[in-house]
């Protein structure tokens, strides 16, 4: 991973596919926040910190990284506010953020992972905010990059609004990328797999600037098509982008009061498992008071970061100024 990192940090001022990127995100980003006075933003898996730069133009930035490496990199972008972290832990408070952004991060994770990582991005949420996500699409893409780059899924459209949905999500926008590179993409790793994907030892990266009249081409392409997305959605491409928003209070109470009714209309079942039950039950009550007490622990050390999540990694540096005045 920190290869990939290495060669992404050398070229993504200037690549198609990362001018790309930020074309389609930005109105994302600027939908998302409308109307939300000095935003919090957090960056799940913030790499190089690139995309802190461009997050940091709508309001104030938190990212964190389980690469040092990559939390290296953020810094010669200026970045101070970040931590060494695991996005299956986040390490920041309920309710935090106004939006939480997840690029290219969810397609490296286990499904169990893949789980706790969405469950970690809507608890830090506040009522009302965003979750922009961005994922590798289509099995029928897989190739070389996706060894180098460590590649566990590329998803469909059904699956990641399942995969959000299933975990709370309410999702607004949800389209395919780089749709104009997508014939392109086909020929070039359809013709990989035939010919042999290399094993993650062996794995080069194919992360490189293209020749300069090639790079300008296809950054035209990806930029008229980021054009054409502020109107309507893609029906194919190599990415998937999705626009999801935790609901608000007040529609988390009517939902909360649904199923409740539902409940009730129920007819009571007995346990199955009987008393194996509540013996689950008083391990994860002893689990819990673990987590309490290694969570006042932390906050303790570091009220200013707002930590709530017990883990093994060390945080890089604290945020001094997580409050909203910016």
């Amino acid at each position: 991973m920190n290869a990939l990192l290495d060669a992404t940090r050398r070229v993504e001022q200037g690549h198609f596919w990362w001018r790309g990127l930020r074309s389609f995100v930005r109105p994302l980003v600027a939908e998302a926040l409308a109307g939300t006075p000095a935003p919090r933003i957090l960056d799940c898996g913030c790499g190089t910190g690139a995309n802190l730069v461009v997050l940091g133009e709508y309001g104030r930035t938190f990212g964190f990284d389980f690469s040092l490496d990559g939390l290296n990199y953020a810094r010669s972008y200026g970045q101070t506010r970040i931590a060494h972290a695991s996005i299956t832990h986040i390490p920041f408070g309920d309710a935090t953020f106004d939006l939480v952004t997840v690029f290219d991060v969810l397609y490296s994770l286990n499904e169990e992972q893949e789980a706790a990582a969405v469950a970690e991005a809507f608890r830090v949420l506040r009522p009302g905010g965003a979750l922009i996500v961005n994922v590798a699409a289509l099995s029928i893409l897989r190739g070389q990059h996706s060894v180098f780059g460590g590649e566990v899924r590329r998803s469909t459209r059904r699956r990641l609004r399942a995969l959000l949905s299933r975990h709370g999500f309410d999702v607004r926008r949800l389209t395919y990328t780089n749709a104009s590179l997508f014939p392109l993409m086909l020929v070039v790793r359809t013709t990989q797999r035939i010919v042999g994907l290399a094993t993650p030892e062996e794995a080069g990266t194919d992360v490189a600037m293209p020749p300069a009249p090639v790079n300008w081409l296809l950054s035209a392409l990806v930029w008229c098509e980021a054009r054409a997305l502020r109107v309507t959605d893609m029906p194919i491409g190599s990415s998937l982008l999705c626009m999801a928003r935790r609901p608000a209070a007040a529609e988390l109470a009517r939902s909360s009061g649904h199923s409740r009714q539902a409940q009730a209309h129920q007819k009571p079942q007995g346990d199955p498992v009987g008393e194996r039950a509540d013996d689950g039950r008083g391990h994860r009550g002893s689990d819990d008071k673990s987590r309490r007490e290694r969570r006042d622990e932390i906050a303790g050390a570091l009220p200013e970061l707002g930590a709530v999540n017990p883990q093994s990694h060390q945080l890089v540096e604290t945020p001094a100024d997580v409050g909203r005045d910016r």
